[in-house]
């Protein structure tokens, strides 16, 4: 059900999508009043959230039903704190029929909020982070009433297109309304502070979509993932002994699925560009006891050692020294839900394919013959997934597509001249396919399916 706007993209970032998703071969399979009517649902799916949310078990160190009751009664103590005395409190987990390691919570939403006159207004992102269970942390606060003080009730309303100036007492402009919360502190303490604010501003209680914090919640057993990184994990297939290389690997989830998935027997090298992304990987090795993970901060695009007898534990490697290679590259994520709001312009949305190319080079070198490389984004343009999987098959003639699994998601997008039979080989979460049609009496594994973030998946073989 639509509630907010469509995602506010720049007009030219707009046109370059609708060029993408209305292409000749689209056209010709579904003809043009299809396409468009699924272009207009994408930009309507993504400015709203999931209808669930997954959590990935981490059944290497308890069974996955002991991790479902634990969580059912952490979600439950945590609801009975914030429910009146007369509200029934039930927390629905269900698992996943195909994937043995995901736990599957319903977001009850769009529920039936009254807006207050007290308005607070935060940032975008924060916003988003809202729609998804999060309190409002004071830092994404951008707007307050100018008396506010702590114990206030307030709703809370999400700044589309970034123009409310900081410490502003109100905000006429684009905006959204993502439900009541009651302010923890004074508008002094969050911009009259000598030193930023620090903590929660505003405890949602009344929120327009429904889904637990998971902030502190079993954090060894219960890890918030996306469905589809979840299925990356497991259609990488890692086995016990295997020597696998994660080429992006910030901030770690899948690194760690990875280890988990191999019962921490073998080695899992992760490389990380960006040096203050480190820290995070490693916290999350450590809170999941996974000792397989080995982290360096490297530039993958220079991962490939020139000396083919190097004998160093970290990079660059010498050609062929992994079993397998997952390779989730930096993409234009204009696949992430819910986004309401992209400030990026065209020109940024096209820098990726180039250096998605270069990370994809290092990739197949580093791969033993015999071995799988596994290529994923999250996001929705043809350039950046099937148009790159052309791209690979011409390049690299030792490389050929496999079949996934589990294979949960659609068929890859028609528009980048590969056979259907490559199409079929293919992993596209595509939420517009059945956004708004996934009616609550399907049952939730077929609804988690399909109403995802937007994300793709790609399976070589190196022969």
């Amino acid at each position: 059900m639509s509630v907010f706007p469509i995602i506010n993209l720049r007009p030219a970032v707009t046109e370059f999508l609708q060029s993408v998703f209305l292409n000749t071969e689209v056209l010709a399979a579904v003809g043009h009043q299809e396409a468009e009517r699924r272009f207009q649902k994408l930009l309507s799916c993504l400015s709203h959230p999931p209808s669930y949310t997954c959590v990935r078990a981490s059944t290497h160190l308890a069974p996955l039903e002991e991790i479902r009751h634990k969580l059912g009664e952490e979600l439950q103590k945590q609801q009975m704190c914030s429910s009146s005395a007369d509200e029934e409190i039930s927390v629905r987990i269900l698992t996943h029929p195909r994937i043995p390691d995901v736990l599957l919570l319903p977001v009850d939403g769009p529920r039936p909020v009254k807006q207050l006159s007290s308005e607070v207004v935060v940032g975008a992102q924060c916003g988003n982070a809202v729609l998804r269970g999060a309190h409002v942390f004071a830092p994404g606060i951008v707007a307050s009433p100018k008396y506010m003080k702590a114990g206030d009730v307030v709703s809370v309303f999400s700044d589309l297109e970034g123009k409310c100036t900081r410490g502003a007492t109100s905000f006429q402009g684009k905006k959204v309304f993502v439900g009541n919360g009651v302010a923890q502190m004074d508008r002094s303490a969050i911009f009259c502070a000598d030193e930023p604010a620090k903590g929660i501003g505003v405890r949602m209680v009344e929120p327009l979509y429904q889904s637990p914090s998971f902030d502190g919640v079993l954090p060894g057993l219960a890890f918030l993932q996306n469905l589809p990184s979840v299925v990356v994990g497991h259609v990488l297939g890692p086995r016990p002994g295997e020597r696998i290389l994660d080429m992006c690997a910030a901030p770690g989830g899948k690194t760690c699925h990875i280890a988990a998935l191999m019962e921490d027997q073998g080695e899992v090298v992760a490389l990380e560009r960006i040096r203050n992304k480190i820290d995070r990987i490693r916290q999350n090795a450590q809170m999941l006891r996974l000792r397989s993970i080995k982290v360096f901060c490297f530039n993958s695009t220079q991962a490939v050692s020139s000396d083919p007898v190097q004998d160093s534990e970290g990079p660059p490697f010498p050609p062929e020294s992994f079993d397998r290679v997952l390779l989730d590259a930096p993409c234009s994520g204009l696949g992430q839900r819910p986004n309401m709001s992209s400030t990026w312009s065209l020109k940024e949305i096209r820098s990726y394919t180039p250096l998605q190319r270069k990370l994809f080079h290092a990739a197949v070198r580093l791969l033993k013959r015999g071995g799988v490389l596994v290529y994923s984004t999250c996001t929705v343009t043809l350039a950046e997934n099937e148009e790159l999987v052309a791209w690979a098959l011409n390049t690299f003639p030792c490389l050929t597509l496999q079949p996934q699994e589990p294979h949960i998601g659609a068929e890859g997008m028609l528009g980048a001249g590969l056979s259907p039979e490559q199409l079929r080989l293919l992993q596209r979460f595509s939420p517009e396919l059945s956004w708004d049609q996934t009616g609550t009496a399907a049952p939730l594994s077929c609804r988690a399916d399909r109403d995802t973030i937007g994300f793709f998946i790609a399976k070589f073989l190196k022969n």
